[in-house]
């Protein structure tokens, strides 16, 4: 089971479309998936249709027992193989600037409990994503202390090298800690417009600085992402051809991420007996 978290500890630059789109990849690839949505906005489980449950992620955070973990899942309205663990509101008051070490490690053991269940739950998942808050607080770390890798979103505007450097020194951080697997997978750039002189520099600016972590594609911006959004859609079952263009993105992202973890199974020592 491969975690990643889409972060980015500057607010408006999509991470939540992000997670949203590497999740209909997922789904549209038939990788068996499950958002944890940790942003107290909840973004993710609205545009995700999920129905009501009895728990949710701040109850997980409180007590991540497996038998919380269940109640706090619920299966996405997109369809097959593709379930939420709930955000709600609450979750705000997990959110302490200066957390525990237990405190950043309940999401992680909540996961692992999740993995090595025998109990009838939807799973077993492939793949885990983590919507993170846009700030560097106690839920956002226990994302990074749960993850094995990071997409650091951004946008190609004035803050954006600022953005991205806070938190790759957050990655950075968070594997000093205690987290060794964690590494960045790569800097997303959303919202791109193509003739737009001001994005072209900063593009430049982030690829100089941050060399190959940048990846090759770029989302653009492109109306169809609210539009899908807005009808809680994949952007991969919107027919334009913005959203195809956006598709095409995600499929080489989640390709990016599975062959990442087949080189990390393969570099792995063999278990002992």
């Amino acid at each position: 089971m491969l975690v990643v978290a889409a972060l980015s500890l500057k607010g408006g630059v999509g991470k939540t479309t992000v997670a949203l789109g590497l999740a209909g990849a997922a789904q549209q690839h038939g990788v068996p998936a499950l958002v944890v949505d940790l942003d107290p906005q909840a973004n993710a489980t609205i545009a995700l249709d999920v129905g009501p449950t009895a728990a949710t992620v701040a109850d997980v955070l409180d007590d991540p027992r497996p038998s919380v973990v269940r109640r706090a899942i619920a299966p996405s309205g997109w369809g097959e193989g593709l379930d939420v663990l709930v955000g709600a509101e609450q979750s705000e008051r997990h959110n302490h600037p200066d957390p525990s070490g237990t405190q950043l490690t309940r999401l992680r053991r909540a996961l692992e409990r999740l993995e090595a269940t025998d109990e009838d739950l939807a799973g077993p998942y492939r793949l885990v994503i983590i919507d993170c808050p846009p700030s560097l607080g106690q839920l956002t770390r226990s994302a990074l202390a749960a993850a094995d890798r990071a997409v650091l979103v951004t946008d190609p505007t004035m803050f954006a090298v600022s953005g991205v450097q806070r938190a790759f020194d957050a990655v950075q951080a968070e594997r000093a800690r205690g987290n060794p697997e964690l590494q960045p997978l790569g800097v997303l750039i959303n919202r791109v417009r193509p003739r737009n002189t001001e994005h072209a520099f900063r593009i430049d600016e982030l690829r100089e600085l941050f060399g190959p972590l940048v990846f090759t594609g770029v989302l653009p911006d492109r109306s169809a992402v609210q539009q899908a959004q807005g009808a809680c859609l994949p952007i991969q079952r919107w027919d334009t051809p913005g959203a195809r263009e956006i598709s095409a993105v995600f499929t080489g992202l989640l390709g990016r991420l599975l062959r990442s973890a087949r080189r990390a199974e393969l570099a792995a020592p063999p278990p002992t007996h």
